[in-house]
């Protein structure tokens, strides 16, 4: 199996260590490396001062302190002659009679490198300037220790598995600038912090915004973690807080306050942060102002086949943290409502046209322009709500898209296109038995027509009502429903369309009840486009038994536009995403006709109205989505081994 880009990661703290005892310390640290080898990890990190404990104060002037250290590494050393893993201790390193605060990387039985803390915290409870040096002097490259030549100071971790691998330690990354910074600079993109971060109140969530802002501004893997339970507790308490961060989002955490041994595993995306490196070009600017020469040490690893270990959301585009629903719900009707406010004030237009059809993205479309209404102050009224229907129109979305219109009080009209329609399938000598493409479009575009000449005629504006899913495989009438004067849904995928509904029908339930009902009922609609014969009650068209799941589809669309991966990354991940509820077969073969039918349908989306941006993703022509409409992405296809 190949590792598609992942690099499974530990952080460990032992909290049943023993204050100036690094032999003990070290015997337990055995214990914990032997766990992340089992776990297939690669790379493994203590804290600052692991070896000894932070809080040995005045201990550290003594030699006879430092001579346990050595012996203490030397015994680490002996350990991991076997170890494939690559090893973070925090220890104290006396240096021509200067002790620095460092991190010793080891690897097979070799200390491949030591990184010096830069920044002593000297205030409040902290004076480490009492015992150690900062190190400034960067013309410092090597030392000797325990008998060899290593490299020290400035390094980089070069691994044959696709990552390089950088460390600073604890108050560097409360620096202005910090190690971290330009460590990114140089190509490291798993960068760990050793540190001994005391509790008090409210600092552990500052402690993670500051984490979560550096893996972000640096587009990194950052491996925090810090002391607990075995330090000295004379003045302080120290949580043994750990936490991995990938880009700014947390992945995992070690629990805080535990007073056993933890260790913390999970798997990094490097291949995520090399394409996203390469995409944000403030990041490659700024390396414009980078002039620190780093030491390089490559390191040789063998790449481990095992399941992926962190947790891959299958809904991306819909918060994992259900207390977030509130925030983003309200943030993305903002934004939709905003934007159209700000056409109709800059045209003067005071009306709005909405085909109403009764499903899911036509009812957003119509909560957004209800909102931008009362942002203006406008008359509900000059919203003007049409329901179109044809010759697949059910009683259900008949009958919903009436009450939606009534019980928001709006203004509604129902125009019934079957003879319209008749009368051009006599005009254009199509046979109405024939139930094609043609049969469908037509239905398409005179409902497009009759909005355009209402708009018209009312000196309105056409609100577009089409997803970003829908533009993504180009799932539009091209100059049907593809048309419109603002599309407020245009970066809006399906599942996040029916989220917001959901949010937004329990949200106005106190106010209208009868509303929220038929939002509800809206959003347990299938969904349909509604083109083909129906007796009224059955919906013959459904639209997930032709495209595939949206579930799919909107997975599909995150991680080619956001991730940048190809398929057979995509796959892997929905498997792990999906579990049994997909076979591989069918993930496969459904990536294979969504990259199809994306390639093919450019054209559309090069000619698509105006529209807000709202998330990360978006297909717009004009700023995020450029691609020439004649592109070939077959050989984006996968084969599938199954069939």
């Amino acid at each position: 199996m190949k590792n598609f880009g992942f690099v499974r990661v530990a952080i460990a703290t032992v909290n049943e260590g023993k204050i100036a005892d690094p032999i003990f310390n070290a015997k337990k640290m055995e214990k914990l490396i032997e766990q992340a080898i089992f776990s297939k990890a690669k790379i493994l990190v203590f804290p600052e001062l692991a070896l000894t404990g932070y809080t040995c104060q005045d201990l550290f002037g003594y030699p006879r302190l430092i001579q346990d250290t050595n012996r203490a590494i030397e015994e680490l050393l002996r350990y991991s002659k076997k170890c494939d893993i690559l090893i973070a201790v925090g220890a104290p390193v006396s240096v021509n009679d200067v002790l620095y605060n460092c991190a010793i990387m080891i690897q097979k039985g070799k200390v491949l490198g030591i990184v010096p803390k830069q920044y002593l915290p000297n205030h409040g409870e902290f004076y480490e300037k009492r015992w150690f040096n900062a190190y400034t002097d960067f013309s410092l490259k090597s030392i000797n220790f325990l008998g060899k030549e290593i490299p020290f100071g400035n390094i980089l971790f070069i691994s044959n598995l696709g990552y390089t691998f950088g460390a600073e330690i604890c108050e560097d990354l409360w620096a202005v600038i910090p190690p971290s910074s330009y460590l990114s600079l140089a190509g490291a993109n798993i960068i760990a912090n050793l540190s001994s971060s005391n509790e008090l109140v409210g600092k552990n969530d500052y402690r993670k915004e500051l984490i979560s802002n550096q893996s972000s501004r640096t587009i990194s893997a950052y491996l925090y973690t810090s002391t607990g339970f075995s330090e000295s507790t004379s003045d302080l308490v120290f949580g043994g807080a750990g936490y991995i961060y990938e880009n700014g989002k947390e992945l995992i955490s070690n629990p805080r306050y535990s007073i056993t041994d933890t260790i913390t595993c999970t798997d990094v995306d490097v291949e995520s942060l090399s394409n996203e490196r390469k995409w944000n070009q403030t990041f490659s600017m700024a390396k414009d102002n980078f002039n620190i020469d780093f030491v390089k040490v490559n390191i040789e690893q063998v790449e481990s086949n095992s399941e992926l270990l962190r947790k891959i959301n299958p809904y991306p585009f819909i918060p994992s943290n259900g207390r977030d629903k509130m925030k983003v719900c309200n943030e993305i009707l903002a934004i939709q409502s905003t934007g159209l406010a700000k056409r109709l004030d800059s045209t003067g237009i005071k009306k709005a046209i909405i085909g109403i059809s009764g499903g899911l993205d036509s009812t957003l479309a119509l909560i957004a322009t209800y909102e931008a209404f009362k942002k203006l102050n406008l008359d509900i009224k000059g919203i003007h709500g049409i329901t179109m229907p044809g010759f697949g129109t059910t009683n259900r979305t008949h009958d919903n898209s009436i009450k939606l219109c009534e019980e928001m009080g709006i203004s509604f009209k129902e125009i019934d296109i079957k003879s319209a329609c008749m009368q051009h399938f006599s005009d254009i000598d199509h046979d109405p038995n024939v139930h094609d493409i043609t049969y469908e479009n037509v239905q398409a575009r005179e409902r497009t027509q009759i909005l355009m000449d209402v708009a018209n005629k009312n000196n309105g504006i056409v609100i577009g009502t089409g997803d970003l899913s829908e533009l993504e495989i180009g799932w539009c009438t091209y100059n049907g429903d593809h048309m419109s004067m603002y599309g407020v849904n245009c970066s809006i995928p399906k599942t996040l369309v029916k989220y917001i509904i959901e949010w937004y029908a329990n949200y106005i339930r106190k106010e209208n009840t009868k509303l929220s009902d038929t939002l509800l009922d809206i959003i347990d609609t299938p969904i349909s486009p509604e083109l083909l014969p129906t007796d009224g009650t059955i919906v013959t068209q459904k639209t997930e038994d032709t495209v595939g799941k949206y579930e799919l589809i909107d997975f599909f669309v995150y991680n080619m536009e956001r991730r940048r991966f190809d398929g057979e990354k995509i796959i892997y991940l929905a498997q792990n995403a999906f579990g049994s509820k997909y076979s591989k077969e069918e993930i496969t073969n459904r990536w294979n006709d969504f990259i199809n039918r994306h390639g093919r349908n450019q054209f559309k989306r090069n000619c698509s109205p105006d529209g807000p941006k709202v998330g990360t993703v978006s297909v717009s022509p004009r700023g995020d989505k450029r691609m020439p409409s004649d592109v070939d992405l077959g050989i984006w296809q996968v084969l599938n081994q199954n069939s």
